[in-house]
């Protein structure tokens, strides 16, 4: 049974009092999904209200703090594109030019542009997480992810999630100020926000940090877990930081801060036509996803690294700026659950995620079975014992789907029957066959074979 807590009269809630009454919620609601720890700053643009809960490190038992640093996972993106559009307002390169322009080795795609690599729309492959036949320099890695064959559509066409494209960025930062892309953002970034650099991989962070956790569903005891992001991949995700500091780079990504020029933070707003990114958000900016709500256009991004989960929002026509970090896989749900509070208890309608689509009754689509691929990773869309289709990734346990008239398709627990959002089938508009399935945001392309 969800639980339930009470509301103060709107008239007589404070600051003081709503930051009582965040700080309950969040010491509830993590104990309920099983959550170490977790962070959350509310910014309205006249009060700042930071409640924290919980244990950093249950290996150690140290406490999690206001200024405790949580790994980021894909969070680091935003900062990555903030770079390159500093960049591009200096004039050190266009965002509509092509990337091969400063990276070579991406010549084999030599239509994929910078804004391209900044909204996911270039149709590069995701790129594995953590090494790529055995690449170990930025370069090698990109030559060898980044190639024509596999390119999953013509560049600009659709959305397709990628790492691969985060790293391209990050080298093109590198390229083109002569630094080492953690000490760009170090000295353009994170020290003008008063952000203390943390980064996965420091021998002697610079700070408190936060480990990850993996929780037993069964005991429900939490053991740190090893994150293992790949060093060339650091640009995509290397960044840990406080739910103060995110709200800090909130407030520069509306303009409420010197960091970047207003024009700067509205460019990486502004919405690419072509980027449907599914259950992920609404649309993709350069580096921004974007959530509607009531009318209105939230700017943020999602980020989940071994056993994190960490959440920023930031609404430009209101000046509201929303930061959430929580060091196990259940801060998902908790995430979810504090928003829903914070629209109860401040009428503050904070998108957790895309919208939910009506999409009518589920309808058969047979022509939907084959084998799609990603770069490396292969989906496979079999019938399952029922006739219905389930979708299994490199091999793992078939999951049902169920499909719709607009093409979209949710994925069925099996453990509990219920419907989690899952992606879209996209028909090719000459042949009218399924060519590709979008899951989670990343899109696969039909083999020959499949």
């Amino acid at each position: 049974m969800p639980y339930t807590f009470p509301v103060a009269p709107a008239a007589s809630r404070t600051p003081y009092l709503l930051q009582q009454e965040l700080q309950d919620r969040i010491d509830a609601l993590a104990r309920t999904h099983r959550v170490p720890g977790a962070q959350l700053t509310l910014d309205t643009g006249a009060d700042v209200i930071t409640v924290y809960t919980g244990t950093a490190d249950t290996a150690t038992g140290s406490a999690l703090t206001a200024d405790t640093a949580v790994p980021l996972g894909s969070l680091t993106k935003p900062y990555t594109a903030a770079l390159v559009m500093l960049l591009a307002d200096d004039g050190d390169l266009d965002p509509d030019e092509p990337a091969a322009a400063h990276l070579p080795e991406l010549g084999d795609v030599p239509e994929v542009t910078i804004r391209h690599l900044l909204a996911h729309v270039g149709g590069l492959p995701t790129g594995p997480d953590s090494d790529t036949a055995g690449a170990t320099t930025a370069p090698r890695y990109l030559a060898a992810v980044c190639t024509a064959g596999d390119t999953l559509f013509p560049p600009g066409a659709d959305f397709s999630y990628s790492n691969a494209g985060y790293v391209a960025a990050g080298r093109l930062v590198e390229v083109v100020t002569g630094m080492p892309w953690r000490e760009a953002v170090r000295a353009l970034l994170l020290e003008p926000l008063g952000t203390v650099p943390v980064f996965l991989g420091d021998a002697v962070p610079a700070r408190h940090v936060a480990a990850g956790h993996a929780v037993n569903t069964a005991t429900g005891q939490a053991r740190p877990a090893r994150q293992n992001l790949a060093p060339l991949e650091a640009p995509a995700g290397a960044l840990l930081a406080s739910a103060r500091d995110l709200a800090a780079f909130g407030n520069a990504l509306i303009g409420r801060a010197d960091l970047l020029p207003p024009a700067v933070a509205k460019e990486m707003r502004r919405a690419e036509p072509a980027a449907r990114p599914g259950t992920l958000a609404d649309g993709w900016g350069a580096g921004l996803a974007l959530y509607e709500r009531d009318g209105r256009v939230w700017c943020g991004h999602d980020g989940n690294a071994q056993g994190t989960s960490c959440h920023l929002r930031a609404d430009p026509e209101s000046g509201v700026v929303v930061a959430f970090t929580g060091n196990a896989g259940g801060a998902t749900a908790l995430w979810h659950d504090l928003v829903a509070e914070l629209g109860r208890l401040t009428g503050i309608r904070v998108p957790a995620g895309a919208r939910a689509a009506g999409r009518g009754r589920p309808v058969a689509l047979p022509d939907c079975t084959g084998t799609y691929r990603n770069g490396t990773t292969t989906y496979r869309v079999a019938p399952g014992p029922d006739g219905s289709p389930a979708l299994s990734v490199d091999g793992d346990l078939p999951l049902p789907l169920v499909c719709y008239a607009d093409l979209s398709c949710d994925l069925r627990d099996p453990a509990t029957g219920r419907l989690e959002p899952g992606g879209r089938f996209h028909r090719d508009p000459a042949t009218g066959r399924v060519d590709r399935v979008q899951i989670s945001g990343r899109t696969a392309r039909r083999t020959a074979d499949g």
